[in-house]
């Protein structure tokens, strides 16, 4: 009995040992795309945004009003994403919660996303990517309260730059979603 044990562990040993590899001298590491982070100077100014209660019930004329007022969240309707990126960054956070809160509370309220790129990458990969970052903002909102039939988001690729020019900056004003509520678009 101890031999067939005997065997049978070293039967096990071998093939764990065979299992086990070495890269050979063919197999090669796979490449790494070269990325600069975006420095401070490259980064999309933001002004800042003051804070809202939108838990309370106001008229419809009044909840009109809040969208265009400057001084309110609201107004801000833009989301800003990183270079082949389609998550949203921490800083748009509160702004998107502000529209999620705004649509659950104003059933009434539709809105449009529009998906933008900078020129860089091929039209169908634009149109893609762009309508992923919508998806994203989109999936955001109805998570936090906003209802599917009030959302519609669309793709815009690279066909409707904010900023002209091949440059860091400009690329990161292409890069966005941008809102749009009824009777905008």
């Amino acid at each position: 009995m101890r031999t067939i044990w005997a065997g049978l562990a070293a039967s096990c040993a071998v093939a764990i040992t065979a299992c086990s590899s070495n890269p050979s001298a063919e197999q090669t590491a796979a490449k790494v795309e070269d990325r600069q982070p975006v420095t401070q100077a490259q980064a999309v100014p933001q002004a800042p945004v003051a804070a809202v209660d939108l838990t309370s019930v106001r008229p419809a004329s009044s909840a009109a009003s809040v969208l265009k007022d400057p001084n309110n969240i609201l107004s801000k309707r833009s989301v800003f994403f990183e270079y082949d990126s389609f998550t949203i960054r921490d800083e748009f956070k509160p702004l998107v919660e502000a529209h999620a809160r705004y649509l659950r509370d104003n059933a009434s309220a539709r809105m449009l996303i529009q998906g933008n790129t900078d020129e860089r990458g091929s039209r169908e990969y634009n149109l893609a990517l762009g309508q992923k970052r919508a998806d994203a903002m989109k999936k955001m909102l109805l998570l936090l309260g906003a209802r599917e039939e009030q959302i519609e988001s669309v793709s815009l690729g690279e066909e409707k730059p904010r900023a002209q020019g091949g440059d860091a900056a400009a690329h990161a004003q292409n890069r966005r979603d941008d809102i749009l509520y009824a009777g905008e678009y």
